[in-house]
């Protein structure tokens, strides 16, 4: 005779781990995100598929035309014979640089420009190994040309698309926050005024009762199992650096077993540990933090960036910085440049160079506007500035008066990118925490410029300087710079 089981003893519904084993086909079909998750990848493979085809093609068939034997059936197969090894090699290092992940941690065009550079210079080098001559290597830099061109613009209509459908269907992933205090507030409004967030916060919880912050509270810590199940939350975001570790941990094991998702929103410690280098032979381990400066491969890399991109800027814009010099020179007396003395690396001070916007005389009313100043800390903004010249008002609005900064980065008083260097007023204005910024070359552009420059309190612009010092690269260079170009068009934060 069988022994009944207590009804008591029976597990509830809610109470099943979704990582509990089931048959592979049931699981696969239960699990509707895995669909999803391949016809996403199967489509971006496609879309790179095509994208390298169409880039070997058109350079293959260019070269042809140029040397006016153009036969697309011989371009056609010379693709084919290169095409397997080219897409073979791309998928890798996409793959590697996180290009197939989900919408939300796919990076965009910054890491697809430097993903089909190392292709390139991996097929190059290669080649070369491999023994194969070349009469030019145009096959190269022509593909990548093309490349950039096609795949970028694949993508670019896949995400918007994509994108599209996600928001027309209503998609978006209800989050609950965790955690106490200030931080939970600026982390759901830093959510909630993303454009098209694919995040809805609905709420959060708290170990411990806290002051109205703006935020739904969804009830204490301990309430976690029934908010996931009467809320249909997506993830869970701990958004409290100084989240107890005992309750993260049953906190991470309580989601998981519900299939939800947990992040935690970065404190100062989680964005430093990335650098962090192991000493060996301790008793106890130790993680030292090396200061945030470019050193060794790191400065050649970004100081050879500097200088091309500067020279290729400079030669491009040449009729425009001339237009303005002109405008500058006829519309009030002066000069054309203004050499403002600003600290740089190690706070040594240059001569930063700028088109004169303000009237000859403007240093001395300095000390009666102070009272109209509209920017905290150490920033002086005013929107209507009454020394600004005509001119110089619209090149201060679309930042077109910070052009004559190439010459710096050509001297090497500057970079493309970095934190950006303040005049002397401002800088006796610092806290000593503010000063490490001035540890690598300052920029003309960063991360203050895309990230709404003066609407953004001080401390968090110095805090964001911190965050480009920590999670510095090439691919980082390249995105604020293609990003800098709409945040000045939108005249977002500029006066």
């Amino acid at each position: 005779m069988g022994v009944r089981v207590p009804t008591q003893a029976m597990p509830q519904a809610r109470d099943r781990d979704v990582r509990a084993k089931r048959p592979p086909a049931l699981s696969f079909v239960l699990r509707m995100d895995t669909l999803r998750r391949c016809m996403r990848v199967l489509t971006l493979l496609a879309l790179d598929f095509v994208g390298i085809w169409l880039a070997i093609v058109t350079a293959l068939s260019l070269k042809a035309a140029l040397l006016s034997h153009l036969d697309l059936g011989e371009s056609l197969h010379e693709t084919k014979r290169i095409l397997a090894f080219a897409y073979l090699l791309t998928v890798l290092l996409f793959w590697r640089s996180g290009l197939y992940a989900e919408r939300s941690q796919r990076p965009g065009l910054a890491r697809i420009m430097a993903s089909l550079f190392e292709v390139t210079l991996v097929a190059l080098g290669f080649a070369i190994v491999d023994g194969q001559h070349f009469s030019s290597y145009y096959i190269f830099y022509g593909s990548l040309a093309f490349a950039l061109l096609y795949i970028s613009s694949l993508r670019y209509v896949y995400e918007r698309g994509t994108g599209a459908i996600l928001r027309a269907a209503g998609y978006q992933r209800r989050a609950v926050l965790v955690g106490t205090g200030k931080h939970i507030r600026d982390v759901a409004h830093a959510l909630g005024d993303a454009p098209h967030s694919p995040i809805n916060v609905i709420g959060f919880l708290s170990p411990a009762p806290i002051p109205p912050n703006g935020v739904r509270c969804l009830g204490a810590l301990d309430d976690l199992e029934d908010v996931i199940g009467t809320e249909r939350v997506d993830e869970i975001i701990i958004a409290d650096p100084d989240f107890p570790q005992d309750r993260a941990v049953e906190l991470v094991d309580q989601c998981h077993r519900r299939g939800v998702r947990v992040r935690i929103a970065p404190s100062t410690m989680e964005i430093l540990i990335h650098r962090a280098e192991f000493v060996p032979g301790q008793s106890v381990p130790l993680f030292e933090l090396g200061p945030p400066v470019f050193e060794g491969i790191d400065f050649a890399v970004k100081r050879t960036f500097d200088v091309i991109g500067s020279s290729l800027l400079l030669l491009a814009l040449s009729p425009l910085l001339i237009a303005i010099a002109l405008a500058v020179k006829l519309s009030s007396r002066g000069p054309v440049l203004y050499r403002s003395m600003r600290p740089g690396i190690g706070q040594m001070p240059f001569a930063c160079l700028k088109f004169r916007t303000m009237y000859c005389d403007a240093h001395e009313h300095q000390e009666s506007l102070e009272k109209l100043n509209e920017a905290d800390g150490a920033l002086f903004k005013i929107r209507e500035d009454p020394r600004l010249t005509p001119v110089g008002r619209f090149l201060r609005r679309f930042s077109m008066d910070e052009l004559p900064q190439l010459v710096n980065v050509m001297r090497g008083d500057m970079s493309l990118v970095g934190p950006r260097p303040l005049p002397e007023r401002d800088f006796q204005m610092l806290e000593d925490w503010h000063r490490k910024r001035y540890l690598v070359l300052p920029g003309i552009t960063g991360l203050w410029q895309v990230s709404g420059r003066s609407e953004l309190d001080f401390d968090d612009l110095v805090h964001l300087d911190f965050i480009y010092l920590e999670r510095w690269s090439l691919a980082l260079d390249l995105a604020i710079i293609l990003k800098t170009i709409p945040a000045v068009l939108m005249q977002r934060g500029a006066y």
